[in-house]
């Protein structure tokens, strides 16, 4: 029920007065604008220029996170190609408001590390083994005070050996010179610190020029940056294109479904959700639409530091994928409950996918403010759907149970946050699921694994 949780206040406010809904609106706006991001990284380059500054990657490091064991194995290749300075620093991982899902977060990263390696040709273990916290804190004394070189084999090696069943951890970590445990203690703590005074939060994560880059997943745009400044050999590519979204040539004819958990208010689902139904349409796989409320609203807390990096975040990977992103006025709160009073009956109308897509698109692609009732319809039409007649329906209760029961069994399944995808088989069997627009492209190939076998 939408009354069980508790605003969180400030950044991560339910129910912003209309002024404070319309300034923030603006000011995400002007952030991710058409040009912003052109604007900021030629600021940064003369920036350094005019201190006299290399060009300098700055990698940080999670010795239990599985997105740190893959990124790290990308560094030998990375280094290669980019003779930049590189530098290394070990880090904590996100806690506190940036972690809402303590137990459940490096789960979900073992599954989705498993599930994606292989397509990045990286390693990690079909069936991961959780290492202990003596593990790793030999990991991180292990690590913690090798030269740079020396860090991109080790980390590899070190990380696979924590995760790996039956490995010889022992083994790998006896080639290698400990440090004390205030030594460890110590670089763990100053990376934590350092990574905070930029601005984020989380392991393997690379940082460039004012930016901050996910794992494997946005090294493409990192690799991209530094090629458009002449950095590295030109003309060969990436080394780690992001993987297309293949509809593939079979079709399923309705035999395979994707479930979608969607929200009102994620902008990443925004700049999938067009996405995922042309998959669908394509791939001729059922889509069933599965809303829950956005995390906000659920009482999942956010810090004004991540939001921030999410909104930056969707803006380029949309533009690199050739979408829009933006102007954006936030549904929050009442608007998003009005919408969902709707969904129910736009369902009945065979519109409920067309309603959602409508919505999103208003809010985050148009600017449309959605908390009056020119803006609603606006989203109604689009949708196909007559104005008069959802009147009827506006501010109806009952849509609270089944977000709730969504939400529900998208945290049985493994993910708390969306958009989130789950694939069943003509049982209605799950086959595998993702949590992330990143992830689409796999949900693509799996349809197409699934299809080649029947």
């Amino acid at each position: 029920m939408a009354e069980q949780f508790e605003d969180q206040g400030g950044a991560a406010t339910m129910n912003p007065p209309a002024l404070a809904r319309w300034m923030q609106s603006r000011v995400m706006s002007a952030m991710v604008r058409e040009g912003a991001e052109e604007r900021r990284h030629s600021d940064a380059e003369k920036a350094r220029v005019k201190q006299g500054r290399a060009h300098c990657i700055e990698y940080f490091h999670q010795v239990d996170d599985p997105y740190s064991v893959m990124a790290a194995q990308c560094l030998p290749a990375l280094m290669a190609r980019y003779p930049v300075e590189w530098k290394i620093h070990l880090v904590s991982g996100a806690d506190g408001r940036n972690n809402p899902e303590p137990d459940m977060l490096l789960p979900l990263a073992r599954y989705d590390a498993a599930l994606v390696a292989p397509y990045y040709a990286l390693h990690f273990p079909s069936t991961p083994v959780v290492p202990t916290t003596d593990q790793v804190e030999l990991a991180r004394r292990a690590l913690c005070d090798l030269p740079v070189e020396q860090f991109a084999a080790a980390a590899e090696r070190v990380g696979l050996a924590l995760f790996t069943p039956g490995s010889d951890l022992a083994g790998v970590l006896d080639t290698l010179k400990l440090a004390s445990v205030d030594e460890a203690r110590a670089a763990l703590q100053a990376g934590d610190a350092h990574q905070s005074a930029l601005k984020h939060y989380s392991g393997g994560m690379f940082y460039y020029g004012g930016d901050w880059y996910w794992g494997v997943d946005r090294l493409y745009l990192l690799e991209s940056r530094l090629q458009s400044l002449g950095i590295g050999a030109q003309g060969e590519g990436v080394l780690y294109p992001r993987p297309a979204i293949d509809p593939g040539t079979y079709k399923a004819n309705g035999s395979l479904t994707l479930e979608a958990y969607v929200s009102l208010r994620s902008p990443y689902t925004a700049i999938s959700f067009d996405e995922a139904v042309a998959l669908c349409d394509r791939a001729g796989v059922r889509l069933e639409v599965k809303p829950v409320l956005p995390m906000v609203m659920r009482g999942v807390s956010l810090t004004r530091t991540k939001g921030m990096y999410i909104f930056r975040d969707t803006a380029r990977e949309a533009r690199a994928r050739g979408g829009r992103f933006g102007p954006f006025y936030d549904p929050i709160g009442n608007p998003v409950r009005q919408a969902y009073s709707l969904f129910p009956w736009a369902r009945e109308q065979g519109r409920s996918v067309a309603y959602i897509s409508a919505f999103l698109n208003a809010a985050f692609l148009e600017g449309t403010n959605t908390n009056n009732d020119r803006g609603l319809r606006k989203v109604v039409e689009a949708a196909g759907l007559d104005w008069s007649e959802a009147q009827r329906y506006l501010g109806s209760r009952g849509w609270e149970e089944e977000l709730e029961a969504n939400r529900l069994q998208m945290l049985e399944t493994g993910s708390w946050g969306v958009p989130s995808f789950r694939l069943l088989d003509s049982e209605g069997e799950e086959v595998c699921w993702a949590w992330g627009q990143d992830r689409l492209w796999v949900m693509a190939r799996e349809i197409q694994r699934l299809l080649v076998q029947a």
